[in-house]
């Protein structure tokens, strides 16, 4: 079978590329997976101006083609006013992608993965869809559209997944929605990752936060519990809008000489990160499905301080770190002192983390999708 995928995950051109285009995040990591089931794979993607950026991972994968359009202008409501101009310019195109292809994947959120999908769903199309948000709380008219059309349409040769997990299915509307984890690391990876820690000296604890830096994202709320841990350290992984204010408030709370920015980076160097830390601080209230750096501190053996959304509580509550109720300094801070005052604790917390990483990897991922899959079309895929 050929699939085609429709993506807003922005990419741009890189000469060091197979295929001529790169990215960032897990996005590269799991196409390159996911092609591994099917004969060709055509990734849909907005391309950006330029050449190669800071972090960036080639998309490559088994008869793997990038077709670039694109980048739909403006942010948030702007880039909703503009995309009938955007999809007068490249609906063409979508519907030939859509028509050539045996089938479609369209992760979602997003505008254009929502364009094909509604396409390919016109178009009679075999459908994939992956819901990459938090399933369990839709909190716009938009998140809403798109659970409602999953829960309606998902059966026959329609495969609707909900990043997550849990015990109860994702929905007790239509039983044919499914959960689905995300991860960014296979086999080999997990294996040479696992790193079962010992002891933490409480005077020089090393502190990580990997993600979008964006204000809900948690990176400020571990900064400021850093006073409440005399010694402590944090590194901030990522970049994005709130990346200033946090410098700006680490100077203003004479914590510059305990905080490291590392800004936007590849795949190595944030596991370089994570190595190099005792514990994952990740005080998130965001709309979160399953976070893949979470899965990435697991793996290098990390209890997780975070909190309970979406799929975390499931994770983290099989004992490889302390789940908070409320996502502030002050628990934070209570969060590390408990996973850091006994020995013994944090040694079964990070032997923990690594049992739990082993059972997410990218081949059970591409796996479970391709029997899902294979199961709804009538097809054995690769």
């Amino acid at each position: 079978m050929n699939l085609a995928v429709f993506s807003h995950k922005p990419c741009w051109r890189s000469a060091v590329s197979p295929t001529g285009f790169a990215t960032d995040g897990g996005f590269p990591m799991q196409m390159a997976a996911l092609s591994e089931l099917f004969e060709s794979t055509r990734l849909v993607v907005p391309c950006l101006p330029g050449g190669a950026r800071s972090g960036e991972t080639a998309l490559q994968g088994r008869h793997l083609t990038v077709v670039p359009v694109a980048m739909p202008r403006g942010g948030d409501s702007t880039r909703k006013l503009a995309l009938p101009a955007w999809f007068a310019r490249h609906g063409a195109l979508l519907v030939r992608e859509v028509r050539r292809a045996d089938a479609v994947h369209t992760p979602i959120p997003g505008d254009i993965g929502t364009l094909g999908m509604l396409i390919a769903y016109g178009l009679r199309k075999p459908l994939f869809v992956r819901h990459c948000g938090n399933w369990l709380a839709p909190r716009t008219a938009a998140e809403r559209f798109w659970r409602n059309f999953m829960e309606k349409h998902a059966g026959g040769r329609n495969v609707m997944l909900a990043t997550g997990g849990g015990d109860d299915p994702p929905s007790t509307r239509n039983a044919n929605v499914r959960w689905i984890f995300s991860t960014s690391l296979r086999e080999e990876e997990v294996s040479r990752l696992a790193q079962p820690r010992c002891a933490v000296d409480r005077d020089r604890l090393v502190m990580v936060h990997v993600g979008r830096q964006e204000l809900e994202k948690g990176a400020g709320v571990a900064l400021r519990a850093l006073p409440l841990l005399p010694g402590a350290v944090l590194h901030v992984v990522g970049d994005g809008s709130a990346l200033t204010r946090w410098r700006s408030e680490a100077t203003e709370l004479g914590l510059a000489d305990r905080v490291v920015f590392h800004g936007r980076v590849g795949h190595e160097a944030v596991i370089d990160a994570l190595r190099a830390a005792n514990l994952f601080v990740f005080p998130t209230t965001s709309s979160e499905g399953f976070p893949k750096a979470v899965h990435e501190a697991l793996a290098c053996g990390l209890p997780v301080v975070t909190t309970r959304v979406s799929v975390l509580p499931s994770l983290i509550g099989r004992g490889c770190g302390v789940l908070l109720d409320h996502a502030t300094p002050e628990a934070v801070a209570a969060a590390v002192r408990a996973c850091t005052s006994s020995a013994d604790e944090y040694a079964r917390m990070s032997e923990t983390a690594l049992q739990v990483a082993r059972e997410y990897t990218l081949e059970r991922w591409r796996d479970t999708i391709g029997s899902l899959l294979g199961r709804a079309w009538g097809e054995t895929l690769r």
